[in-house]
């Protein structure tokens, strides 16, 4: 698409996710950075989901759900209102870590840049996210990162 970028000073783009980050070892944000913003963008919206869980759960596991997000000049995310956060797969509302049940699993972040806030209540789940997205995704990055129990 354009050129959105999504950026960890913690981990490299496929490379290894630091332990602190993990749900059972610390379940700390990682420092994250949006740059490349396109012009006429209102909001940003990031899912982070284990899609190798599939074959352990049945499932894409959803870690993650944030929406209305705006970026700090640093271009550093500010997760403070209007952003919203979701449900994730471990009920909860909020950041949940990389937690792989059997063995080193791929963790993707995914951000869009959208024309619109989404109205969207709190706890809304992935599902319901990438419905109100529709149509209004103007550009999109990834970051991978990887973690093993």
């Amino acid at each position: 698409m354009g050129n959105l970028k999504l950026t960890s000073s913690a981990f490299s783009d496929g490379g290894e996710i630091p332990r602190e980050y993990g749900y059972k070892n610390g379940n700390k944000v990682p420092p994250l950075t949006v740059s490349g913003i396109p012009e006429g963008v209102e909001s940003l919206a990031l899912i982070m989901d284990d899609p190798d869980a599939m074959g352990a759960v049945g499932k894409v596991w959803v870690h993650w759900v944030v929406w209305n997000l705006t970026c700090f000049a640093d271009g550093k995310p500010d997760f403070s209102s209007p952003a919203k956060q979701g449900m994730t797969d471990f009920g909860e509302v909020g950041y949940g870590g990389p937690a792989p049940p059997d063995k080193r699993h791929t963790y993707v972040f995914k951000l869009y840049a959208l024309d619109t806030d989404l109205d969207l209540p709190d706890k809304s789940t992935k599902a319901d996210v990438e419905k109100a997205m529709e149509g209004h995704i103007v550009d999109q990055a990834t970051l991978t990162g990887t973690y093993a129990p």
